[in-house]
């Protein structure tokens, strides 16, 4: 693979989370968001984004999103559950993704705010149509998703280098 190549980086937030008695990290999915999490899947489906790479967040509600979520893709792609991600700044999120093999191309890192929706406000230096603003609008609900582009080696993604494709929530 080329490291000039476009690589596609999906940032998906958990679904909705339920407020019981037990830590953060513990918390798993409210009703809404094992009903939403399918959903997400079949959106990510069509997108046709092949993805290499999962990167999970530990925590229950991130773990419960994706397993729900990827049933409904066509590939299942490696995952790695990184406890990183876990209250990670975007900072810390874009230094994971950095960290990233060039032989994978494109990659879904599923998280929390506002970690995710910083990494996308901070990578994205151009945005197609008006996924910004319907998500400046929007906010990054649980559930949503932003889809970016980048060309180049993961190492090269930083502020600004790559562009909003689409963003989507329930």
């Amino acid at each position: 693979m080329s490291v000039a190549e476009q690589r596609k980086i999906v940032l998906l937030r958990h679904a909705k989370a339920d407020w019981p008695q037990v830590s953060d990290h513990e918390r798993p999915l409210a009703d809404r968001g094992r009903q939403d999490a399918p959903l997400v899947g079949r959106r990510l489906a069509d997108t046709g984004i092949a993805f290499d790479l999962a990167l999970c967040s530990t925590a229950s509600r991130t773990r419960e999103t994706w397993k729900l979520a990827v049933h409904e893709l066509p590939h299942r792609p490696r995952t790695v559950y990184e406890e990183r991600i876990y209250e990670a700044s975007p900072g810390e999120l874009i230094a994971l993704l950095n960290e990233t093999p060039d032989d994978t191309r494109d990659v879904i890192l599923i998280g929390h705010n506002p970690g995710v929706h910083g990494v996308v406000d901070i990578l994205a230096g151009r945005a197609e149509g008006d996924a910004r603003t319907r998500m400046t609008d929007r906010g990054f609900p649980t559930a949503a998703f932003a889809v970016l582009t980048h060309s180049g080696p993961w190492k090269t993604l930083e502020p600004g280098t790559a562009t909003l494709d689409e963003y989507w929530a329930p």
